[in-house]
């Protein structure tokens, strides 16, 4: 009697367990628009995620550009203050997510006193760049201006 009240508290505890088991998860950002409000949408082609780590130093700015792909962002360190133009400005600190503006131009620069570190996540394809630089962020091109993979 005992071994299947024993065996009966398992089965019936062993759904929580599993439960309980899975680390949990702290969801850094959910969204369907840029952190301007533009809708986002994926590029047409074969589907490829890119992630970097962009490392900046104090008073480096990224220069002009835009993304052709969505970009999710997280902080890593340090802070950095981005410029949208019309849309305004965004000054972004460790432990900030983001999705960064899409195909709107905009420049960065770190405005902290140290180091700052962004992880990059782009969800972008094989027929488009994922930042268009320089005066090609202004506008559709079939010749891109592209930046390294670590540099956003």
């Amino acid at each position: 009697m005992k071994s299947l009240l024993l065996s009966a508290l398992i089965i019936a505890a062993a759904p929580a367990l599993a439960r309980d088991t899975y680390p949990p998860v702290d969801v850094l950002l959910q969204t369907e628009t840029s952190f301007i409000g533009e809708p986002l949408e994926y590029p047409q082609g074969t589907p490829q995620i890119s992630m970097a780590i962009v490392t900046m130093q104090p008073g480096q700015e990224t220069g002009e550009h835009r993304h052709d792909a969505p970009l999710a962002a997280y902080v890593l360190e340090g802070e950095i203050t981005v410029d949208y133009g019309e849309a305004g400005r965004k000054t972004y600190k460790s432990g900030d997510a983001f999705v960064e503006a899409y195909r709107s131009p905009h420049t960065g620069i770190n405005t902290g006193a140290g180091i700052a570190q962004i992880l990059a996540v782009f969800a972008g394809s094989d027929s488009v760049s994922n930042t268009v630089a320089g005066d090609q962020a202004h506008g559709a091109s079939s010749t891109f201006c592209e930046y390294p993979l670590h540099a956003v």
